[in-house]
């Protein structure tokens, strides 16, 4: 299968797996959508996945740790585009645990990024954003 065709079967799958609800908080429509499963996933690592947003398209970096201190199967979403190297790499990071909390190292330049809530570590003013992720039943879904 092409890109392109993935790419449309993708759509099509976004439309049947979104579940559309009001964020009042903020005024604006979000979206859960389904992005792959459980067995899609690789322990202690990333993949990259394709959401739809209200601003548009982005590629999230899904990471999954599970039983990571002793809290169970654990997921974190993070912006997959690295600002120091302006590519879309930081699925392909190294997973890690920098002063207690687990981050991602970019393969590029090798800054470190906290999964919990995108901080770099080597410079406080960048971080990455975040999404909200969560399993339903064997699914990976993603806030968008």
């Amino acid at each position: 299968m092409t890109a392109t065709a993935l790419k449309k079967e993708m759509d099509m799958a976004d439309v049947q797996n979104s579940e559309a609800f009001e964020n009042h908080a903020s005024g604006y429509n979000t979206a859960w959508q389904r992005v792959c499963t459980k067995d899609d996933l690789v322990a202690f690592s990333g993949i990259a996945a394709w959401l739809e947003t209200a601003e548009g398209p982005a590629q999230v970096a899904i990471f999954y740790l599970p039983g990571l201190r002793g809290k169970g199967d654990e997921l974190y979403a993070l912006d997959h585009h690295d600002p120091f190297s302006n590519a879309n790499v930081i699925a392909r990071g190294i997973v890690g645990d920098l002063k207690g909390a687990a981050v991602v190292a970019s393969p590029i330049y090798k800054q470190h990024f906290r999964l919990e809530d995108g901080q770099c570590l080597e410079d406080e003013d960048v971080k990455l954003r975040t999404w909200k992720v969560e399993f339903k039943g064997d699914e990976v879904w993603v806030e968008g």
